[in-house]
């Protein structure tokens, strides 16, 4: 801890570059036996409720306690221009020259989850390279969007009240990816009725293992954040008494596995695609199905499908 110096801080960034830049197999191959010891953190929650406020707050009380952090903030980028405006680092000014603050924007470019394609190796960089806590602030909340839960060790989701979509949020599948609620801005006269909703809605589900904590904060003063590092910290102990930890890591694992392979897969898709729609002569369905025989044969164990009704029945019925 606290021995992060410049010529290392550098080093770190050309490699999240290299990896940004889909060129990070080597990379990850020669540093993936120093990862895994880095505490992770997701934070998400819906534009305008404090995240990079809480992100602040968050690297301010790790520093107190001499860890080293990364931050890894992800925009979203434009679907026409692919550009981002990489504005949540302005929130973040006040640990810019401090040297054990490693500080990376990313665009998601349209990368489902909320997050860009190249976090995980980011996360996974910053761990091999000594970082102690690795915070990661999402896009915002969907049902689309939850993927962080498969990077994070803890995944904080933050609410505000007053906001009028509240319940729709927790409805969204953010209550099965919660560890840790906060409530911001709780100085909000609405601050308790969404603590009750939060808390209903956790009545109707039943928790096997960890239950989620509820953490009331004021990012912007500082209120609340030794609370919610406790309740981080007694997530991370939760996780290391049970076993849960290692569950979590395999986890992480499968989901860069999975990415990385359909990445691979996605380019080799619209390649056939773009040689397909040169032909002519094939329906929609012939198509797909000519492209997906590169891949090999459709069979029921891979996900093949048998026809539910006789097509020549149906042909029939149209003359």
């Amino acid at each position: 801890m606290g021995d992060f110096d410049a010529r290392k801080m550098r080093a770190l960034a050309r490699a999240i570059s290299w990896a940004e830049s889909g060129r990070g197999a080597e990379l990850i191959g020669h540093v993936f036996a120093r990862s895994g010891r880095a505490m992770t953190i997701g934070l998400t929650g819906p534009p305008g409720v404090g995240k990079s406020t809480l992100s602040s707050a968050i690297v301010r009380k790790a520093r107190s306690l001499g860890k080293t952090v990364g931050v890894i903030s992800v925009d979203p980028s434009s679907p026409y221009s692919h550009g981002a405006l990489l504005g949540d680092r302005i929130r973040l000014t006040e640990h810019f020259t401090d040297p054990d603050v490693f500080i990376r924007s990313m665009a998601s470019r349209g990368h489902l989850g909320g997050l860009a394609g190249a976090t995980a190796d980011a996360v996974l960089l910053m761990d091999a390279f000594g970082i102690d806590v690795v915070l990661i602030e999402t896009v915002g909340v969907g049902q689309s969007e939850i993927e962080i839960a498969e990077l994070a060790q803890t995944t904080i989701v933050a609410l505000q009240p007053g906001s009028g979509d509240s319940v729709q949020v927790l409805k969204a599948g953010i209550m099965e990816i919660a560890d840790v609620f906060v409530v911001n801005k709780a100085d909000h006269p609405m601050a308790n009725q969404l603590k009750r909703e939060i808390r209903s809605m956790m009545e109707m589900l039943s928790f096997s293992g960890w239950v989620p904590e509820l953490v009331a904060t004021q990012a912007l003063i500082g209120e609340g954040i030794d609370d919610l590092w406790r309740a981080v910290e007694a997530h991370v102990a939760y996780l290391k008494s049970s076993g849960e930890i290692d569950e979590r890591r395999r986890d992480a694992f499968a989901h860069q596995v999975r990415q990385l392979a359909l990445g691979k897969l996605q380019r080799r898709l619209d390649a056939a695609v773009r040689r397909e729609t040169r032909a002519t002569g094939l329906d929609p369905y012939a198509a797909a199905d000519r492209v997906l025989g590169s891949f090999g044969p459709e069979t029921p164990e891979n996900g093949g499908d048998e026809p539910a009704i006789r097509p020549r029945a149906v042909v029939k019925g149209l003359t």
